[in-house]
Formats: structure tokens, sequence, C-alpha cells
């Protein structure tokens, strides 16, 4: 597939600008597209996006076409399984034709009167973008706070609403996260107060309904700018907790739910390379930590004697078992594991002592703690999928030890997951060790190296990218591909080892790691380089820009969303959202063996004149995360460089940031767009 010679791409101007540091001077003929109010950066990225739109101009159809099936696999109409909460039962619905969530609840029994706490369509209405969260009912049920984004820069102006007469409070909290945690006089919340430029989370303060927001308290700043700081209520309504964290230590203070006038105290003071996270109990706190402990292990402490002398064991570290989370319920204690890449849930009965597992047959799947807001309670509500089970919701007795399933995703038209397959490989990385791939395809899909395959990929921050079920990549797997994922290291798959074997200093593996994986499934006649593709976003989108530049001739086509591609500049540009918490991830490049190791493979700064597979770019032109820049600034070097007649597109979404569209159908434009052009490289 080749650029129509016929239609000239854009050419971005060059105004070079000379950056140094370490004695080494880069020269960004780009830097000037970092201004989204400058006229000439959105004529660039408009011109980017009518190329694509005339490029893709014979595939229009088959984007409608795909946007249809895609959403006609959706129920239009559709309702969460509820959850019983204080007294009520909580639930999220969807109406035809809806894009937002209707979020409702019934008192005592589902046979009770709905009432509708939050139409999402309504506090949409007149925005191209609205993004809801943290939705918050005070202890006495009688008031809902909620945080509303409609630039999608991730600063939520915190709302109150009286359920009984549906007004909105005048109280408007601006530049938050969104979250509140309620104290226990149903006045007074605790909030997250975000730094305008750098957005970073970085103060909570204290407001009580009906005073002068510009007049909250600030119960506590954090001056160090690598932590970012959240808070929470706990589970049984005893505390209220401040959790500061970093990528490599954490930081909680409590304090009493009853006395939100009262002084906030540290649980166990911050360490270098000491996490935890914790939950109280009846007469003790549970602690999940790394101290001395790698993969975690959990503890538990005295309410009144917290620090970690005081730390006592209840689940010892072991090498082969991530502890991920834990779950308190007055009678038990659920802890989600991760083993062998797959998760697992262990149930441990605190009044016999006996223990027990959850068991999954499927060779690829993921299970999970889901919405448990009750302490007082046998059941366990959890989360099961995989590439071939629509996400499942069940309750789980952990008395009787059976299971109920009590919502699964319906997938109109007609599926059956008996036609598709679901399978675990393993590829060997460059340095001998094993990397997990997940699987699926329909069947009769034959392994003749003929078919094409797509790629996906992430690998960083410990974020486990789980093999989850997609009504829309049905269009895929339903014309003949293959959808894999690729478990990098930079992941958590194979627990906290295979995290810190793919950061900082050792970044590179997530790299090789994506590439042997690739390299697998072609020597095993999944694919050939002439129909293999890869995909992946953000973070995933740095490891498109890395492979693209490492392995060209391995793919025919890459999709990059969001792509994080210009690693020095921005890690070095300490305005920017997300830099300063990251320099445990990626390094500070201010140091110069830092800025060295980045540079090898930061995807902007090793562009060179070669040839590159078929590639699409997305972003956002709001986005917080990755500055819509990065991609703007890349594709245009592409342009410049490339020496193939390859397609090179750019879609930048004018009024969405790094999630994309707000709607539940909007986005599944993306996704369409992003199908059709796997299906012209294809030429299906």
């Amino acid at each position: 597939m080749t650029e129509q010679s016929n239609v000239p791409a854009p050419v971005a101007p060059k105004i070079p600008k000379t950056l140094t540091i370490h004695g080494d001077t880069r020269t960004d003929n780009y830097y000037w597209m970092n201004d989204r109010n400058d006229p000439k950066v959105i004529a660039y990225l408009q011109a980017e996006n009518a190329y694509l739109d005339t490029i893709m101009q014979p595939e229009k159809k088959l984007r409608e076409s795909l946007y249809e099936e895609m959403k006609g696999r959706i129920m239009e109409t559709d309702a969460s399984a509820p959850y019983m909460k204080n007294g009520y039962y909580y639930y999220t619905r969807f109406e035809t034709g809806k894009e937002y969530p209707i979020y409702c609840r019934k008192k005592g029994s589902l046979e009770a009167a709905e009432e509708v706490i939050l139409n999402v369509n309504e506090v949409a209405q007149g925005h191209a973008y609205c993004h809801v969260s943290g939705l918050s009912v005070s202890p006495d049920n009688r008031l809902l706070a909620f945080g509303v984004d409609t630039v999608s820069r991730r600063k939520y102006v915190i709302r109150v609403k009286e359920l009984a007469t549906g007004n909105i409070l005048p109280d408007a909290i601006p530049e938050t996260s969104g979250d509140v945690a309620w104290a226990n006089d149903n006045q007074t919340f605790f909030y997250t107060g975000k730094h305008p430029e750098t957005l970073r989370e970085e103060r909570i303060l204290r407001h009580k309904l009906g005073t002068e927001v510009s007049k909250d308290e600030q119960v506590y700043m954090e001056k160090d700018e690598t932590f970012d700081v959240e808070v929470r209520r706990s589970k049984s309504g005893q505390f209220i907790m401040i959790a500061s964290t970093s990528t490599l230590s954490a930081e909680y203070r409590i304090l009493d739910a009853s006395k939100p006038e009262g002084s906030f105290r540290i649980f166990q003071p911050r360490q270098k390379d000491l996490l935890y996270d914790i939950e109280p109990l009846n007469d003790r706190f549970y602690i999940r930590t790394n101290l001395d402990a790698k993969n975690f292990r959990l503890m538990e402490s005295p309410l009144d004697k917290t620090s970690k002398e005081n730390w006592k064991e209840v689940i010892p570290h072991r090498a082969d078992v991530l502890l991920e989370e834990f779950e308190v319920f007055r009678e038990y204690l659920v802890l989600a594991e991760r083993k062998d890449g797959l998760s697992q849930l262990h149930i441990m009965n605190l009044q016999n002592h006996q223990d027990h597992y959850l068991h999954f047959d499927e060779p690829a799947y993921v299970a999970g703690i889901s919405i448990n807001p009750e302490l007082d309670t046998k059941e366990l509500r959890y989360s099961y999928t995989s590439m071939t089970t629509p996400a499942s919701t069940y309750d789980y007795n952990m008395e009787t030890r059976k299971s109920e399933l009590k919502k699964r995703q319906e997938v109109l038209g007609g599926y059956d997951p008996k036609d598709y397959v679901t399978e675990r490989l393993y590829a060997t990385a460059k340095d001998g060790v094993k990397v997990p791939i997940s699987i699926v395809y329909k069947k009769g899909f034959e392994k003749n190296g003929k078919h094409p395959l797509l790629l996906y990929g992430y690998g960083s921050y410990g974020i486990t990218t789980e093999p989850t079920f997609s009504s829309a990549r049905l269009s895929l797997l339903n014309r003949g591909f293959a959808f894999a994922i690729a478990h990098i290291r930079g992941g958590e798959e194979m627990g906290r080892y295979w995290y810190e074997d793919g950061k900082l200093f050792k970044k590179m593996n997530t790299f090789t790691d994506f590439i042997a994986c690739a390299e697998h499934l072609v020597a095993q006649h999944y694919t050939s380089p002439a129909h293999l593709y890869a995909q992946g976003g953000s973070a995933g989108g740095l490891l498109m820009g890395a492979v693209t530049n490492l392995r060209p001739d391995l793919w025919h086509g890459v999709i990059a969303g969001v792509p994080f591609v210009d690693v020095l500049t921005t890690m070095l540009d300490e305005s920017i959202p997300l830099t300063t918490g990251e320099f445990d991830e990626w390094g500070n490049p201010k140091n110069k063996d830092a800025y060295e190791y980045m540079k090898q493979y930061s995807p902007y700064d090793n562009v060179v004149a070669k040839a590159y597979p078929n590639m699409l770019v997305t972003t956002g032109l709001h986005d917080s995360q990755v500055q819509y820049w990065e991609p703007a600034k890349w594709v245009a070097k592409l342009r410049e460089l490339k020496t193939d007649h390859n397609l090179l597109l750019m879609k930048t979404d004018m009024e969405a940031g790094h999630g994309g569209a707000s709607g539940r159908f909007a986005a599944l434009k993306k996704t369409a767009l992003e199908q059709a052009f796997l299906l012209k490289l294809e030429g299906k």
C-alpha cells in the first residue's frame, strides 16, 4: 500500500531550535508545535486530518459499516449488576441512543422504586466532551458529590446534588481530581486539588457545605514533586486516609472520620523504596507492603501503633506470587494475586484461618475483585473475562464456596465463544527470558504464515495488560485476523521483578521483548512480516515508536495511539504534567547517564532516513498525559526523513484528550478508523 502520488502530504515548516545539555546538542525542527494556541499549529493538525480523510476516502463506507457493526453488538439499553451499599442497591444503566451512563439506586430491595441519582446525558448537554468521575454518596444517603470534566484535561469541577430534591448546591470546586472523601458529619468532605499548570495532584483540602470554596482549608500539601496525593474514606467508615505515592515509595496520613476538624497523623513515614497501602478492619490495620518483600506481603498493625516496627506478618512474601491487592470483610480477607502471569483469587477465613482459591479453566483469562462496599457479608463480588468470554460479574459465597453469575456482557448478533480459540504462548527474549503471549482467533485460522495478525503491547508502569474480551475486536477476527497481546517486561504480569526489568536502565528489554514475541509468532507461522501489525497507546505508543526504529522491516503496519515519543524533551520539561512524577520510571535526563540511555530509544530522536512501515498515529488536542505535539512532531519528522512510499497518517481529535471521545459510541469511531486502516493494508 503506497501513498497516492497525486495527493500531496502536509509538509510542516522547519524552524530549527537547538537543545543542549551534557555537552550534547539536538536540533529540533518542529519544537514550534508546542503551542496549542498558535494558528499555524492548528492549521497543520487540520491539514493532517484532511489528508487522512482524503487517503481513507475509499474506505469511508467500510468505516461506517465497521462502526455500525461494532455498535450493533452493544446492548443499547443495558444495566450493570446491582450492588448493595448502606441500605441501597446501586447500578448503572444505559438507554438506547444515549452516549452516557445513568446512575441509579433502589432502597432496600430491587423491587423498590428507582431513584436516578445522576443522568450524565443531562450533564453533558451543550458539551462536545463530558466525563463524570468520583461519584460519592454521603454516609446519610442524602447527598451526591461528583466531578465533571468538559474539556478532557482531567481537571474536574466537584459539584454536590441533593438527592431528594434533585437540586445542585451552589458549591462548585474547580481544578480537582473529582474524588471526595466524606466525613461522618455529612457536611464535610476532603478533596484533591491539582496544580493548574502541571496538573499534579498536589494538595488535600477540606470543604464544608455552604461555605466559600476560596476559604477551604488546605490540610496537606505534597511538596515533593515526584509524589501525587489522593484522599479516600476507609471501607469501614472509621478513617479519612491521605495517600502520598510515587513510583518507589508511599506514605499515608489518617484521621478519625468523625472528627473532620482534627489533624491527620502519619501512619508510617515515607522511606525510599518502601511501598505500602492500608485498610482498617475491626481492631487493626491490614498493610500490603514490599518491606523486605519484592512481590509484596500482607501485614497487620494495631490501630494506634502503626509504624513499621509494629507490623506483624499475615501472608509472607512469595518469590513466584505477586500480591496485587486485598479486600477486607468482617470475617474474611480476599487477596488478588498473580502467578505465572495469571490472576487468582485467594480467600482467607479470619475465624477459622482456613484458606482456599477460586479455580478458572481457560489458558488465558483475568479474574479480579469487583465492587465490595459492605463489610458484613459473606458474598464476594468478582469479575471474570477472557479473550473469548465476555465481561462477567459473579457473586461468590465464601462460606458455601458457590459462585453465581449475576451479569454477563451480552453480545448481540449471535456471538458464540465456541467459534473462537484462545491460546497462551511463550517467546524467548534476547536474554533467554520466556515472555508470555495471549492470542485469540476464529476457528479455521490456518497457521501458514499467510494471515494477518495484530500484536498489541504496553509494558510500562508495572501495568498488566490483561487478556480481556472485546466485542469490537470481533470485526477483525471475523475477517481473518488473529489478535495477540505481548506481556512484555515493564508490566507486572510475572511479578514485581518483571516490572523492574523493564524500566529505567533496563527499558530496552520492553522493546526487544516485543520484537521477540513478533518473531516467535512469525516463526510459528501465525503470520509473516507482510501481514504483521503492531499497536500500542501512550507508553505503548513509545513502544511502537521504538520498535519501528529498531525493526521497521518486521511490520506491515503500525498503529500508535497518543504516543509518548519525544522522551528526552518531555522529561526535561518539568512544567509538563506527569514529568516530575515519572523520573523513577524513565530516569531524570538531567543526569548524564540517564540522558544517554534514554537517547538510545527516544523514538523522535532516532528517526533517520530509512524505510518505515505503514503507520497510523492518533492524538487529542487537549491531551493532558501525552501532549499532542509529541505525535505531531514525530509525524512531521517521519515525513521529512522516511525513504519509503508507505502510508503515514495522523488523526487529531480536536475536542478530546488522552482517553479520546467521551461517549460510549463516539469512541467506536476511532476503533473503526483503526480497523479500516488495517483492512486497507490487507486489501480486504
